[in-house]
């Protein structure tokens, strides 16, 4: 049995290489997102108001842990999902 991805009336084979890449891919681009904003905005608290340094600091490495996290586990999950035989 062949594996076919339905898009539009037309069957087109399925790449398992490409599926891998694009599930790893995303659950690479996720957590980076969370990094950028997360980075972005605590460096702009601070450049308004450098004494609440200690408490933003503090939330900013709990929000890129937590980022890590998710990132690990769907990593994970993906390499189960991809490692399971055809």
């Amino acid at each position: 049995m062949r594996k076919t991805c339905l898009s539009a009336g037309r069957d087109f084979p399925v790449s398992h290489n490409a599926t891998v890449v694009l599930i790893i891919s995303l659950c690479v681009l996720g957590p980076s997102a969370v990094f950028i904003a997360s980075s972005f905005a605590s460096i702009r608290a601070l450049g308004r108001n450098p004494s609440a340094s200690p408490k933003i600091f503090t939330a900013m490495i709990i929000s890129l842990a937590f980022a890590e996290g998710l990132a690990f586990i769907a990593l994970l999950v993906a390499f189960q999902l991809l490692g399971q035989p055809k």
